[in-house]
């Protein structure tokens, strides 16, 4: 999602500069960085000499950055904190951890830094706010001193359950999987571009392992948080170039990633939460006028229930 979103902001970038040219004003070239916890050093080492106009980053690397002289230094200057995806952070350790950040930020600026939250799918919305500013910007009945801005969008989406013609069990049987391989292949091949998530990396690698013997090397992709740097871009280069008829992800692709041509996703076992579900299923029809596309595979009787 780092790495999305610092590319996704290359050409408005380019069209504010090219806008200032026309004008005949002075141009003024605004820099981007992305510090994730896979960021060379070397880059690393030049932020924190120059710090950039927008900082891509994540809570756990925040973090790194306000325990370091270098990295608080050029955090110094942030006038605006956006946390995108900000459902994600609710309800967990990780979300915690980042509120704990951000206060430290606002301690370390001489004016706080003004906080947006953004997200396509969060429920209830004053939650979400309450989370957003912190102990500190409350009102005396407990609602939170911001302003939310609701859109209200509901997306039509195209969802279904895909089961297999022999009955679902406690566990899945070997022969039921090799029918659950043939449909994916046939919903693949029926679609342009498929991504399929999965809960574990094991199941990763198995998934797309079977389907690459079904559908040739060369067009499906496994990307999961135990692969190098280089692999996982690799994968979104494929995947974003239409050289992949599918991948298959963890949740390291559920948030945000923007691939227009991706009109299939496939859910592999039951997801955590609906919300997240919905997510996941947000990444297909992501272009305008798109219809998001989802088929839920249960794995058991216990997963079709719930």
């Amino acid at each position: 999602l780092s790495n999305d979103i610092r590319i996704s902001l290359q050409n408005p970038l380019a069209g504010i500069t090219e806008q200032l040219r026309q004008m005949g004003l002075p141009q003024r070239e605004i820099t981007t960085a992305v510090r994730a916890g896979d960021t060379p050093q070397k880059e690393r080492a030049a932020m924190r000499k120059i710090a950039p106009h927008i900082l891509v980053t994540t809570p756990e690397s925040l973090y790194v950055l306000l325990t370091s002289v270098g990295g608080r230094r050029m955090l110094g200057n942030v006038r605006t904190v956006i946390i995108d995806e900000v459902h994600a952070m609710i309800g967990d350790k990780r979300g915690s951890h980042l509120s704990l950040s951000l206060e430290r930020l606002d301690h370390l600026l001489r004016k706080p830094a003004v906080r947006i939250g953004l997200s396509a799918t969060q429920r209830p919305i004053e939650l979400t706010a309450r989370f957003l500013v912190g102990n500190k910007h409350l009102n005396s009945d407990g609602t939170p001193q911001c302003t939310i801005i609701d859109a209200g969008h509901k997306r039509r989406m195209d969802l279904a359950i895909e089961l297999p013609g022999a009955p679902l069990g406690a566990v899945m049987a070997n022969e039921v999987w090799g029918e659950v391989y043939e449909k994916l292949v046939k919903l693949i091949e029926e679609h342009k571009t498929t991504l399929i998530f999965v809960n574990q990396r094991r199941m990763c690698e198995r998934l797309a392992f079977n389907l690459r013997e079904r559908l040739g090397e060369e067009v499906v992709g496994a990307h999961h948080g135990s692969l190098s740097r280089e692999q996982r871009l690799h994968a979104e280069d494929n995947l974003k170039s239409g050289k992949y008829k599918a991948l298959v992800a963890t949740a390291s692709l559920e948030l945000g990633i923007d691939i227009g041509d991706i009109d299939l996703v496939c859910q592999i076992a039951n997801p955590f939460s609906i919300a997240a579900f919905l997510q996941r299923v947000g990444r297909s029809g992501h272009n305008v006028g798109g219809l998001p596309k989802g088929r839920l595979f249960p794995l058991s009787r216990d997963e079709l229930v719930e």
